[in-house]
Protein backbone atom coordinates (compact mmCIF):
# COMPACT_ATOMS: atom_id res chain seq x y z
CA UNK A 1 0.00 0.00 0.00
CA UNK A 2 2.29 2.30 1.22
CA UNK A 3 4.04 1.86 -2.42
CA UNK A 4 0.78 2.80 -3.92
CA UNK A 5 0.73 5.82 -2.29
CA UNK A 6 3.92 6.72 -2.83
CA UNK A 7 3.34 6.91 -6.66
CA UNK A 8 0.09 8.64 -6.66
CA UNK A 9 1.51 11.36 -4.91
CA UNK A 10 4.42 12.02 -7.42
CA UNK A 11 1.99 11.85 -10.21
CA UNK A 12 -0.73 13.57 -8.68
CA UNK A 13 -3.46 10.97 -8.52
CA UNK A 14 -5.36 8.56 -6.17
CA UNK A 15 -3.92 5.16 -4.65
CA UNK A 16 -7.50 3.28 -6.32
CA UNK A 17 -6.49 5.22 -9.89
CA UNK A 18 -2.39 3.39 -9.69
CA UNK A 19 -3.99 0.11 -8.45
CA UNK A 20 -6.46 -0.08 -11.85
CA UNK A 21 -3.18 0.88 -13.76
CA UNK A 22 -1.03 -2.28 -12.37
CA UNK A 23 -4.00 -4.45 -12.53
CA UNK A 24 -4.73 -3.30 -16.38
CA UNK A 25 -7.75 -2.07 -15.23
CA UNK A 26 -7.11 1.39 -16.69
CA UNK A 27 -4.89 3.10 -19.04
CA UNK A 28 -2.75 6.30 -17.87
CA UNK A 29 -3.32 9.46 -19.39
CA UNK A 30 -0.75 10.67 -21.62
CA UNK A 31 -0.05 13.51 -18.85
CA UNK A 32 -0.11 10.85 -16.44
CA UNK A 33 2.57 8.59 -18.82
CA UNK A 34 4.72 11.66 -19.19
CA UNK A 35 5.14 12.16 -15.08
CA UNK A 36 5.59 8.37 -14.71
CA UNK A 37 8.01 8.35 -17.59
CA UNK A 38 10.11 11.59 -15.91
CA UNK A 39 10.19 10.20 -12.63
CA UNK A 40 11.65 7.20 -14.09
CA UNK A 41 14.07 8.70 -16.75
CA UNK A 42 12.86 7.46 -19.72
CA UNK A 43 10.35 8.18 -22.14
CA UNK A 44 6.72 7.62 -22.90
CA UNK A 45 7.93 5.31 -25.74
CA UNK A 46 10.32 3.40 -23.77
CA UNK A 47 7.43 2.92 -21.29
CA UNK A 48 4.84 2.03 -24.69
CA UNK A 49 7.54 -0.40 -25.90
CA UNK A 50 7.45 1.74 -29.07
CA UNK A 51 11.27 2.67 -28.67
CA UNK A 52 14.49 1.57 -29.71
CA UNK A 53 17.19 0.61 -26.74
CA UNK A 54 19.73 3.43 -27.78
CA UNK A 55 16.95 5.94 -27.84
CA UNK A 56 16.13 4.53 -24.50
CA UNK A 57 18.38 7.48 -22.59
CA UNK A 58 17.71 10.96 -23.64
CA UNK A 59 20.82 11.84 -21.94
CA UNK A 60 23.74 10.77 -24.11
CA UNK A 61 26.25 10.42 -21.03
CA UNK A 62 24.13 8.04 -19.00
CA UNK A 63 24.03 5.95 -21.63
CA UNK A 64 28.03 6.36 -22.19
CA UNK A 65 28.64 5.34 -18.65
CA UNK A 66 25.38 2.26 -18.63
CA UNK A 67 27.75 0.79 -21.90
CA UNK A 68 31.06 1.10 -19.86
CA UNK A 69 29.32 -0.07 -17.02
CA UNK A 70 28.32 -3.17 -18.69
CA UNK A 71 31.63 -4.15 -19.89
CA UNK A 72 32.88 -4.55 -16.72
CA UNK A 73 33.64 -7.76 -14.81
CA UNK A 74 30.53 -8.82 -12.82
CA UNK A 75 32.27 -8.42 -9.78
CA UNK A 76 33.28 -4.71 -10.34
CA UNK A 77 29.61 -4.57 -12.46
CA UNK A 78 27.79 -5.63 -8.94
CA UNK A 79 29.69 -3.42 -6.36
CA UNK A 80 29.41 -0.10 -8.48
CA UNK A 81 25.46 -1.02 -8.78
CA UNK A 82 25.22 -1.99 -5.65
CA UNK A 83 26.46 1.72 -5.14
CA UNK A 84 23.64 3.03 -7.53
CA UNK A 85 21.01 1.16 -5.86
CA UNK A 86 21.81 2.72 -2.35
CA UNK A 87 22.49 6.51 -4.10
CA UNK A 88 18.86 6.00 -5.92
CA UNK A 89 16.92 5.13 -2.67
CA UNK A 90 18.90 8.08 -0.63
CA UNK A 91 17.15 10.38 -3.23
CA UNK A 92 13.51 8.71 -3.49
CA UNK A 93 13.85 8.64 0.05
CA UNK A 94 14.85 12.65 -0.19
CA UNK A 95 11.77 13.66 -2.31
CA UNK A 96 9.34 11.47 -0.37
CA UNK A 97 9.90 13.41 2.47
CA UNK A 98 9.64 16.52 0.98
CA UNK A 99 6.22 15.45 0.04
Amino acid sequence: MFRLIIWAKLINTSTSVIGRYERDEMTPSIEAARKIAKILGTTVGYLLDETEQENLFKDPDMLKRLNEIEKMEKEDKNHILYAIDGLIKSVKLKNIAAL
